[in-house]
Order: structure tokens, then sequence, then C-alpha cells
């Protein structure tokens, strides 16, 4: 698998990817505060937090489709795999 590798004692571990959320990029490109963000998309400032920190388990496609919306971008600018 493109997921495992061999530990030092030769067994196999595997590597976890994960989301990465790449929010603040976008804000700072668009020159947006993240509490403008929020209140354009109808969430709290905590809750933004979280999501930026990638603290959350997920989100919504239509809070995705509203960020996408106010940044104008695609999901793909805000959220990576690996």
């Amino acid at each position: 698998m493109d997921n495992e590798h061999k530990s030092t004692d030769g067994s196999q571990i595997e590597i976890q990817k994960e989301i990465i959320v790449n929010l603040d990029v976008m804000l700072a490109r668009r020159k947006m505060r993240s509490n403008e963000l929020a209140a354009a998309i109808g969430i709290t400032v905590q809750n933004l937090s979280l999501l930026k920190s990638g603290k959350v388990k997920g989100i919504r496609f239509n809070t995705l489709q509203k960020i996408c919306e106010v940044l104008d971008c695609k999901p793909g600018d805000i959220l990576d795999y690996g």
C-alpha cells in the first residue's frame, strides 16, 4: 500500500493522511478577516476558527459552498489531502 512504510524493526506501520485546511491562505489572498467571513457565511468566529485549525470532524456542503462563494474559490483551493 502507498501509505505503509517499514519501521526500524522491519514491521509495517501505516502513515495516516489527513485533510489539510488552507483557509488562512485564501483569506490572506482575498485580504479578508476571519470575522468578516464568519459573518458573511452565517457561522460564529469560534466555529470558523475550529474549521481553520482542522479541529472539526466534518463540514456541511452548504457551509463549504458559502465559503467558496464569498472567497470566490473552489473547494480544492481551501482543502487538501496529504
